[in-house]
């Protein structure tokens, strides 16, 4: 969504249906598909892989042989020539140019960091991380254990708000960047077009 009010025609590519996504979708394996197949010359692409092999928090989820993935990403999206985004959490064996939160963008209840490598090697920006309310973190298909300890329970609503998205249900709620966070991405990358 964040790229879409950037001013990109966007085309969503994952492995599993995602039903609510609300744009053009194609279910296949990013890895494998030939971007060119899907019928349109793209301008940039932005890349997702698994974060869960990456999270380095107490009690994270337990790691899924995906971590590879993220490294077999970066050497796809070089060879296609054009320009891309990777995106992770805190942690990953990644170069973090942009280092963006919830605070960052009036999501003042959202503590959510993610880490955004560019192929135009953009600059670090560091959070302030200044939650002025209390914060909740939106993870896992429910309230993980630890994030319950941390920040109570986390209604469906509750994360909807703090993410600034009003169609997801919790799971992909859970997998999702904040359009805030895609907005600021997109508009640096519609600039580095230019």
């Amino acid at each position: 969504m964040g790229y879409h009010r950037a001013g990109f025609e966007v085309v969503g590519v994952d492995i599993k249906p995602q039903p609510h996504y609300p744009f053009e979708f194609v279910q296949a394996d990013a890895m494998t598909i030939p971007w060119k197949a899907l019928g349109k010359r793209f301008d940039a692409i932005h890349a997702s892989p698994p974060c869960q092999d990456h999270v380095r928090a107490p009690g994270a989820a337990k790691k899924h042989g995906t971590g590879w993935l993220l490294s077999a990403t970066r050497e796809k999206l070089e060879a296609s020539g054009l320009p891309w985004v990777i995106e992770n959490v805190p942690g990953a064996p990644m170069q973090a140019h942009y280092k963006l939160c919830g605070c960052m963008f009036g999501l003042t209840r959202l503590k959510r960091q993610r880490w955004f490598e560019t192929s135009w090697r953009g600059f670090d920006l560091v959070c302030s991380c200044n939650h002025f309310e209390r914060p909740i973190s939106v993870t896992g298909n429910g309230t993980p254990t630890d994030t319950w300890k941390v920040y109570g329970s986390v209604s469906l609503a509750d994360a909807r708000r703090a993410m600034g998205i009003d169609w997801m249900s919790r799971r992909e709620l859970s997998q999702a960047i904040p359009p805030d966070y895609a907005l600021f991405i997109g508009m640096i990358l519609m600039e580095h077009l230019k």
